[in-house]
């Protein structure tokens, strides 16, 4: 990991890419994407978790987020280690799940370069974690989550993607609350 991308202040919000090995598009089943937002309700709801802006991509998710009580790091090990361990098992349990044999070779394949994984895994161990210490910069990294799902061609106009936050800034009927910057 790249000394410019640890978290140091735990305190501080910040920007994380948390992305799935291999680009892998598991977040292309609405179940997966549903997974994710259930996760992030329950951690704003149970574990502390100021989450200020979302999207989830096919491949990859991008949080603004910042923990009450300055555990930003232990947030991330376990939110990172509890999706990984559900999504592998809801992938490979799933016998509705057509692309299980190739996800599967994908996830074994990356957990044999890396001795923590055992030996499957789901996310990259990067996190992409960029303090956010001017509200230009929470400003700047919002647009970019926001307008994730525009560049990629998915939609025209960003408040029209349901897996993103910038339906609640709108305010539009959105799939999950946050905590608004």
């Amino acid at each position: 990991m790249g000394e410019a991308y640890q978290i140091r202040d735990q305190e501080m919000p910040y920007f994380f890419t948390f992305q799935v090995v291999g680009w892998a598009d598991v977040f292309s089943r609405k179940m997966y994407r549903d997974f994710i937002l259930e996760n992030l309700t329950y951690c704003r709801n149970e574990k502390g978790l100021f989450l200020f802006g979302y999207v989830i991509m096919t491949n990859h998710l991008h949080l603004i987020a910042q923990q009450k009580d300055g555990k930003l790091s232990d947030w991330v090990r376990d939110f990172k280690k509890f999706t990984s361990k559900k999504l592998l098992k809801m992938i490979l349990e799933n016998p509705q799940e057509s692309r299980k044999e190739w996800l599967k070779m994908i996830f074994a394949y990356h957990a044999k370069f890396n001795n923590r994984s055992g030996e499957m895994q789901f996310w990259t161990h990067e996190n992409h974690a960029i303090e956010l210490y001017r509200t230009e910069m929470i400003e700047s990294r919002m647009n970019y989550i926001h307008e994730n799902p525009v560049r990629a061609g998915i939609v025209e106009k960003r408040e029209d993607y349901m897996y993103s936050s910038a339906r609640n800034y709108a305010g539009l009927d959105s799939l999950i609350e946050v905590d608004y910057w």
